[in-house]
């Protein structure tokens, strides 16, 4: 069996955050350890949460989780987007598919893979292990009343959680699309009163039908289609050879968002809409695009969380932006988690929306762990709030103040690590998970096996999250890990520094892969030509 990712709602040729083909697994790794946490003790059974007192403030929010009684549930392909959330809340657990840690995470559960339809979505992923018999024990055996997260879902994923009595904690399927949706986005903005970069929202028809609707918008383009993720349908278009190569893409699509190319520096902003406002985190630099990292042209392959990014304005402007765009949200009946990306204009230094992602994404773990969420509590636990049928009250204009605070924002980064050359084979050696060093000459070697980026502490130190694993298969795009180290990964022209280089390639030097005979690459070459999905 093997899977591929691309955008979701988009053409099979384009791919996204994780692009990983998978082969078949025994329960709990290669290793054949023990397949996440175990049964419980009699007195620890997860049980619905007791009625509570209201929660004032955050000393009573952090106490309310660590006491938690409610089974709550993380389910994905990988623990990635919430590590560190089993440690914030009693009776968290993931549910994953790839079996990231080798069965040695104590609170992850990857069932033993079992025959099913080829995996096309996220959605997919997280329907099979909903549908899948020991992930139904597992949950029955916590007990009742239980929550659930997700990355990505579907209404078929709704009414399974239903079926098996959990609680989906995000706003309905259909809502989040609909936000999803980089018209709508831009829609949004509108009425928030946040800036988008110059644009006009049609149907494009033809060459000619495009410089007409878009005329004021300058020679120099950039066209997005409604879905798409990590620049995988943004289109770069300067002249009638550019327009051709893309063409088919943007005529089929009933709208596009034809954008003014500027010169910009790309950031993303986590936050959240909770009862009592918006709660939002710092701006993060992003990583686009870089080849050492990625194949894709404009393609996200990391962030970076320093104080000095940008100017105090620029922060400032931004947590204004997403306080409104989340109010906005608010009254749509939306709440919990949200993403937003900014482009600052390098040349007029305006801070622009550049689209939303309703959900948590892949920077979520940068803000989760960081040391402003150490000191008050993670965001996440903000959207949980939202479902855990307790009243509670926080400042949120105190809260805002303080995170936006430079003393508060630790450095801090970390790199989306795909293979990047145009062959296929199948990997018999990778790396573990778990924290590793870097020597005086360059070299990197694994230290110890670690579930989050915590106990790093130095910058020649850094927490690696195995992907691909032995047994997959490797490809162009095919994610093989995320790597999180203090410190930075971009000098001051925010091109990659010689320590992030030396860490690519020394994680690269740690995969072995096997060619595969014409027999068996042809039938792989056809599965990642057409399946694919978002994982990260």
């Amino acid at each position: 069996m093997s899977i591929k990712s691309s955008t979701r709602k988009s053409r099979s040729r384009t791919r996204t955050a994780s692009t990983t083909a998978i082969a078949p697994r025994t329960p709990g790794g290669a290793a054949g350890l023990p397949a996440g946490p175990g049964v419980p003790l009699a007195s620890d059974h997860g049980k619905a949460a007791p009625r509570h007192r209201k929660l004032n403030g955050l000393s009573d929010i952090r106490r309310f989780f660590y006491r938690n009684e409610t089974p709550i549930y993380f389910i994905s392909a990988t623990n990635f987007n919430l590590l560190g959330m089993d440690e914030w809340i009693r009776h968290f657990t993931f549910i994953n598919f790839l079996n990231c840690f080798d069965g040695e995470h104590p609170n992850t559960f990857v069932p033993a893979e079992t025959p099913h339809e080829p995996f096309t979505s996220i959605e997919d992923i997280n329907n099979y292990l909903l549908s899948h018999k020991d992930v139904i024990d597992f949950v029955h055996r916590r007990g009742p009343g239980g929550k659930v997260a997700f990355l990505m879902f579907d209404e078929k994923t709704e009414a399974l959680c239903e079926e098996l009595g959990l609680e989906v904690c995000f706003p309905p399927a259909a809502l989040r699309a609909k936000i999803d949706d980089k018209m709508e986005t831009t829609r949004i903005a509108d009425r928030a009163g946040v800036e988008s970069v110059p644009n006009v929202l049609c149907k494009v028809e033809s060459w000619d039908d495009l410089r007409r609707k878009t005329a004021r918008l300058g020679p120099d383009l950039v066209i997005q289609t409604a879905y798409g993720d990590s620049g995988h349908t943004t289109f770069f278009i300067s002249d009638e050879a550019d327009w051709k190569k893309h063409e088919e893409e943007i005529t089929s699509a009933p709208e596009v968002k034809v954008m003014k190319k500027i010169r910009c520096r790309g950031s993303a902003l986590e936050a959240c809409a909770t009862r009592h406002g918006t709660i939002v985190g710092p701006l993060m630099t992003e990583l686009v695009g870089f080849p050492e990292l990625t194949p894709y042209r404009g393609g996200w392959c990391g962030n970076e969380v320093f104080a000095d990014a940008f100017s105090v304005e620029v922060r400032e402007e931004a947590r204004k932006a997403a306080f409104a765009f989340g109010e906005e949200l608010r009254k749509l009946g939306y709440r919990g988690y949200f993403e937003l990306d900014f482009l600052t204009d390098l040349d007029s230094n305006r801070v622009y929306l550049g689209e939303c992602n309703p959900r948590i994404t892949g920077a979520s773990s940068m803000t989760n762990l960081a040391s402003f969420c150490h000191a008050d509590a993670p965001l996440f636990l903000f959207h949980l709030l939202e479902w855990m049928d307790v009243d509670f009250e926080i400042d949120v204009e105190a809260l805002n103040a303080r995170w936006a605070d430079g003393e508060n924002i630790d450095t801090w980064s970390q790199l989306v690590i795909k293979h990047t050359a145009d062959d296929v084979d199948r990997i018999t050696a990778a790396p573990p998970s778990g924290v590793w060093e870097m020597t005086p000459d360059g070299g990197i070697h694994h230290v110890r096996m670690q579930t989050h980026r915590r106990t790093v502490q130095f910058e020649n130190r850094a927490f690696f999250l195995r992907i691909s694993g032995a047994g997959d298969y490797r490809y162009e795009g095919a994610d093989l890990g995320i790597l999180v180290s203090p410190g930075r990964f971009m000098d001051d022209e925010f091109r990659l520094n010689d320590r992030a280089k030396a860490w690519i390639a020394g994680i690269r030097d740690h995969y072995v892969g096997q060619p595969l005979s014409a027999a068996e690459a042809t039938p792989v070459v056809e599965t990642i030509e057409h399946a694919g999905f978002k994982m990260l």
